[in-house]
């Protein structure tokens, strides 16, 4: 190869070859700060929103961040004549492969960028959740860590949550404790009422509004059964529940009320 040829060469494709780096360089570095300056823009617009999870903004950020440099990329190769179209149906093609075998995966993914949205619990709330009751821990993409009663960390897929009954017990300001109390036959339950809703509004965390609800709740063969519901915070809701069981055993035996009884039935032959 003589000078000559070197000379022609550069004349007639080395120039152009330099054009289209120095525009690929352009393109990369401009194409870099724009998607920068998006990627920015979104995660600071998300974080400002009170309702999406910083994490889920930090994700976010970092997906379209990932297919805004794809892009770049294609249209990279494009200042060089590199055909795309059969890069980009390969991609699809990994893309449709990928999505198939990680549908599962992906199906907790996008019921927990939902869920980051939505907000139908946060953190330290106590929920019923995918079958599980606790406090929430953590609020995942892909899993949401939820804490017994028991004190066993549960972890439940996102997708299961958001397709299952979801209750909030934190939701409200109070929430009502459930029990019964049952006086024998022969004793007056409007005086036993009467008598546990004096003893039920002095127990510390219990709400005066609403009240107690105090009534009977039906007959049984041993004696008449009380409802006995007491309001409380979800804070204070296991001793609300523990006290008021001891103000019913105390009461009673205060009052000298006997113990219910079933009714022996004697049958005598004929």
């Amino acid at each position: 190869m003589d000078l000559e040829t070197v000379r022609v060469f550069i004349m007639t494709r080395g120039i152009d070859f330099g054009t289209k780096v120095l525009g690929a360089i352009v393109l990369w570095i401009i194409g870099r700060w724009v998607i920068t300056l998006i990627a920015g823009l979104l995660r600071k617009l998300l974080a400002r929103n009170g309702r999406v999870d910083p994490t889920l903004a930090h994700y976010l950020g970092s997906i379209l961040s990932a297919l805004l440099n794809l892009l770049l990329i294609l249209a990279v190769l494009q200042v060089f004549g590199v055909q795309t179209t059969s890069f980009a149906a390969l991609l699809a093609g990994l893309g449709l492969a990928i999505g198939t075998a990680w549908g599962g995966l992906l199906a907790h993914f996008a019921a927990g960028i939902f869920m980051q949205v939505l907000r139908p619990f946060k953190v330290g709330d106590f929920v019923t959740a995918g079958g599980v009751t606790g406090t929430v821990s953590e609020l995942g993409l892909f899993g949401t860590t939820i804490v017994t009663p028991d004190n066993v960390t549960t972890i439940i897929g996102n997708n299961k949550i958001f397709s299952d009954t979801i209750s909030n017990y934190s939701a409200l300001p109070v929430r009502r404790v459930e029990l019964t109390a049952k006086v024998a036959n022969g004793v007056d339950p409007i005086d036993a009422a009467k008598r546990l809703r004096a003893a039920i509004v002095k127990i510390p965390n219990v709400v005066e509004t609403p009240a107690p609800d105090i009534e009977v709740l039906s007959f049984t063969p041993e004696g008449p059964l009380l409802c006995v519901r007491p309001y409380a915070h979800t804070d204070n809701y296991w001793q609300v529940y523990f006290d008021t069981n001891r103000a019913i055993i105390e009461t009673f035996r205060e009052a000298g009320y006997p113990t219910p009884e079933t009714p022996v039935v004697r049958r005598t032959a004929t």
